[in-house]
């Protein structure tokens, strides 16, 4: 089992900010910073960390906010060099996204220079939600001028700040409601020459699906014409939410119409009879009876059987073909059936579906009889 994240956010990191803090501001109380930092540290979670080690710092640091930030951004290490940022290394700037999103509401200017140092150490994607919903129009207006920073962790802050459904944040409902001022930055940074500010825009393109599709299929689809491999790149993933659910005029953007000759020919799943832990192999033969080539875009859906014995079905990517006329390709896809924190599996018969271009295609079926011996 893996070590939980927050064994590797343990007390030194408050000591170390603490230190940090007081080699630009000697009149720091490190003692009583840390001794409310770490108060019932043990039994706290890593985010729940992060916070009280943020408001330790408020209650530490001079009471004038613009003073406290100035001398945060002071104490801060060397930017980091790396394209992507990885690893638990650059949690350590955690409390300090806390800290501006709690304290620096008021004090805009200089939380959003604390913001622009702190992405290119960490992130500031968690902090940059508080001032888009406390003061929207002057926050997406700095996002845009970001959007031409030279710095790639500042042009990834933008899409990725302001996502509608960010993961581990408070959705931003505005943006669920109307997208348009997120899509006025995704337009500036769909071609950015980082792939990790692209992917970032992929992302956010795929959480607005969830709530305007019709708005995204336009946008792909205007974004497709002239787009280079890059773009459809962050295009194919933009899009994978609806084509994991068959989406017609998404599926069209890609290439792949509904009217292609593809077919579903043999479907398979071996070994027939499995037990938990184990693994099941899925294979489908795609035929194109037709006299031209054509596009096929195949995944597959398998209905896992829960507790009460109802099943829910899960998406499996499977391939994208281009299969010359008259001739048929095989697609094959390795299922394991191991339990997982975020899928549990149970007894009883799953049968599975090939998605061939958003067409649903009765396949093959296998038995799950119990726990491995």
């Amino acid at each position: 089992m893996a070590e939980p994240l927050k064994n590797s956010f343990g007390p030194d990191i408050a000591a170390r900010i603490g230190k940090m803090i007081t080699r630009v501001y000697p009149d720091f109380d490190q003692q009583r910073f840390l001794q409310a930092a770490l108060d019932g540290y043990d039994e706290l979670e890593l985010t729940p960390r992060a916070r009280q080690i943020a408001a330790a710092l408020g209650d530490t640091l001079p009471a004038d906010r613009r003073r406290a930030i100035d001398i945060l951004i002071d104490s801060l290490g060397p930017e980091s060099g790396e394209a992507e940022l990885t690893g638990m290394e650059s949690f350590l700037y955690f409390p300090h996204v806390f800290f501006i999103a709690r304290y620096g509401l008021d004090c805009f200017d200089i939380s959003m220079r604390a913001q622009n140092e702190l992405t290119r150490r960490f992130t500031a994607e968690f902090s940059i939600r508080a001032f888009i919903e406390q003061h929207p129009e002057k926050t997406m207006a700095q996002l845009r001028t970001w959007a031409g920073d030279p710095n790639v962790h500042v042009r990834r802050l933008v899409s990725e700040g302001s996502r509608p459904r960010l993961p581990w944040a408070p959705r931003l409902r505005r943006f669920q409601q109307d997208p348009a001022p997120v899509i006025e930055l995704l337009e500036l940074l769909k071609d950015d020459p980082e792939e990790y500010v692209r992917r970032s825009v992929a992302n956010s393109l795929n959480d607005i699906s969830k709530d305007h599709p019709e708005a995204v299929v336009h946008i792909t689809r205007r974004w497709s014409k002239g787009a280079g491999q890059d773009r459809k790149r962050l295009i194919r993933h933009g899009l994978r939410t609806l084509i994991k659910q068959g989406h017609p005029e998404a599926l069209a953007v890609l290439g792949y119409g509904v009217d292609s000759p593809a077919v579903v020919g043999h479907v398979s799943c071996a070994p027939s009879r499995v037990r938990i832990g184990d693994r099941i192999r899925i294979e489908a033969r795609i035929d194109n009876p037709s006299t031209a080539e054509a596009g096929a875009l195949v995944d597959f859906r398998v209905h896992f059987v829960k507790a009460k014995g109802s099943t829910s079905p899960r998406v499996f990517k499977g391939a994208e073909l281009t299969i010359p006329a008259g001739e048929s390709a095989t697609v094959r896809k390795t299922v394991s059936v191991a339990q997982h924190s975020t899928r549990r599996h149970y007894p009883g018969i799953h049968t599975v579906d090939v998605m061939l271009n958003g067409n649903h295609h009765a396949g093959g079926r296998f038995e799950i009889t119990g726990e491995a011996s």
